[in-house]
């Protein structure tokens, strides 16, 4: 009986990655990891500290705060994005000309840098000079998003519906496109209603798109920076302060790398746990199925 050998030249093409990787995520990791545990007074003083950055950082009450914040965000944009995208490419046509429109449409604000988003809903929600101020002001809504917390934090997150509902839209109009038209043959032969076909044919097989839709939207609301920092600059006082600007704050105004790095690293694993627990509960619903 002849036994096959294995070939260990493939790993060479996958040293490449593993170098990439290395220099672009490993070793600042490892680097902030290092500043995290010393007390850092110049470039040639520091002072191992061990866990006391994260035991000051985790009894922070800015950072309590900047998270009750993030979380909450983070929740209105997954409850609002993610229902909103689903029906937005249900709606959309599925071929012709009026689709390429609808698609080129739709691309138009991911597009968009996000400091000029910022910039647009800046001028957008001002009462003297944005459409969306004036015709608010013009029917009686007292709004203003400088100086009340509670216009500033629905502007930031229209904002961000605006941008990136988009996203969440293609997804699952690629993932629609791909379900074979079988399915919906024999749909049609059993007069099932469009809500069966929803419930039971097209949302069954968006379930890995609207996986991928759902950790991207929740990592890239949660780091969110550049647009609230444009259009409020975290204010009025802190209302749309979240833990990027906090972190920012902290390690750029302030000059504290150690408590930022020790910050820094406690937002990653975050971020890293809360996307695990997604990941997790999506399969383990699926294979209970």
């Amino acid at each position: 009986m002849q036994h096959k050998t294995d070939n260990n030249k493939a790993w060479w093409l996958v040293l490449p990655v593993f170098l990439l990787v290395a220099f672009s995520a490993i070793i600042p990791l490892m680097t902030v990891v290092n500043y995290s545990i010393q007390d850092i007074f110049d470039q040639n003083t520091a002072y191992f500290v061990g866990s006391e950055w994260y035991k000051e950082i985790l009894n922070d009450s800015r950072l309590h705060d900047s998270l009750l914040r993030q979380f909450i965000y983070s929740a209105c944009v997954l409850l609002i994005e993610i229902p909103l995208g689903i029906l937005v490419a249900l709606t959309m046509p599925s071929k012709g000309i009026k689709a390429s429109l609808v698609l080129i449409v739709l691309a138009i604000p991911l597009l968009i840098p996000w400091n000029v988003v910022g910039t647009i809903w800046q001028i957008f929600g001002r009462a003297d000079i944005g459409l969306l101020g004036w015709f608010l002001s013009s029917i009686g809504v007292d709004y203003n998003y400088a100086s009340n917390p509670v216009d500033a934090w629905v502007t930031v997150l229209v904002m961000d519906v605006w941008h990136w509902t988009s996203l969440v839209a293609l997804l699952c109009y690629s993932g629609l496109r791909a379900i074979p038209d079988v399915y919906y043959q024999a749909a049609k032969i059993d007069r099932a209603s469009n809500w069966a076909v929803f419930r039971y044919i097209q949302l069954p097989k968006l379930k890995n798109v609207l996986l991928i839709g759902v950790l991207l939207r929740f990592m890239d609301s949660f780091m969110i920076y550049t647009e609230p920092f444009v259009l409020t600059g975290g204010g009025p006082g802190n209302a749309t302060t979240f833990l990027s600007q906090t972190l920012t704050k902290m390690a750029v105004g302030q000059f504290d790398i150690g408590p930022a790095a020790a910050f820094s690293i406690i937002y990653f694993l975050i971020i890293l746990l809360v996307c695990w627990l997604f990941y997790t509960s999506m399969t383990v619903m699926d294979k209970e199925k």
